[in-house]
């Protein structure tokens, strides 16, 4: 149930006929695990810390440097050397005290993605780095858990949902295959700083989507954003029957 001070916080959302009392339910009852608290995380975090979502873990092993403060919105200068999970679950916290959040501040092993993905409704894929994406795409198919994955470069950005609850729902390792792929990071390539604010907001909008079931999720779709042009681009995203992952014959 909700309480009079939850109606009143989450009332611009609760007024909305599709999404009403039992979205915001749907909010507070649901687990998550961010993955990645940077440029990415910080307004995945704070958007849904301050939309109502009950429960977030936030997964980061980094700590604050100077370079981060031109992107990563919920760090201040006076923060620098402090770990990015624990500063940013305060951040969450100051804007939304009934939120209960885990924070995990290290690198995690293979084994520690399913411990991790078994107990949330949904997971978002925030981070910088292959092997990392393809390690929690893995555990969210094992553990039939959504995943909502955003990724920012330079000026373009893309973002989708893996849902494995859905048949026809592809997962991430339908679109990159394991082997060939290079890291390629901010700090090598760039990346202007309101980029990452788009697509993290996109990807906070497409959990609520999916916790709610209100609205029609990317499942099966890629988006691709060129922020210098200002164009979005949608593209259909098939499941590889051969996928060694989630094909027919590896789940």
């Amino acid at each position: 149930m909700l309480s009079d001070e939850e109606l009143l916080r989450f009332s611009r959302q609760i007024l909305m006929p599709r999404f009403d009392i039992a979205g915001q339910q749907a909010l507070k009852s649901a687990r998550v695990v961010i993955v990645g608290s940077g440029g990415l995380g910080c307004p995945v975090a704070l958007y849904l810390g301050a939309a109502g979502v009950g429960h977030i873990t936030l997964v980061d092993d980094d700590v604050i440097e100077l370079a981060n403060l031109q992107r990563q919105i919920a760090f201040e200068t006076a923060q620098i050397g402090e770990s990015k999970a624990e500063t940013l679950a305060a951040r969450v916290r100051s804007i939304n005290p009934a939120v209960s959040i885990s924070v995990v501040n290290r690198r995690l092993e293979l084994n520690d993605f399913d411990r991790e993905v078994a107990e949330v409704s949904l997971a978002l894929d925030c981070s910088d780095n292959f092997s990392t994406r393809f390690a929690l795409n893995r555990a969210c198919v094992a553990a039939g858990v959504p995943l909502i994955s955003g990724a920012a470069i330079r000026g373009e950005g893309q973002l989708s949902v893996y849902d494995s609850r859905n048949p026809e729902s592809p997962c991430y390792h339908c679109l990159y295959p394991e082997q060939g792929n290079e890291d390629l990071t901010c700090s090598d390539a760039g990346v202007i700083a309101p980029l990452v604010g788009m697509i993290g907001s996109a990807q906070a909008m497409e959990a609520i989507k999916v916790i709610s079931g209100v609205g029609r999720p990317l499942v099966g779709r890629l988006l691709l954003l060129d922020a210098w042009e200002m164009q979005w681009r949608e593209m259909k995203l098939n499941k590889d029957p051969d996928c060694p992952v989630c094909g027919s014959e590896h789940v």
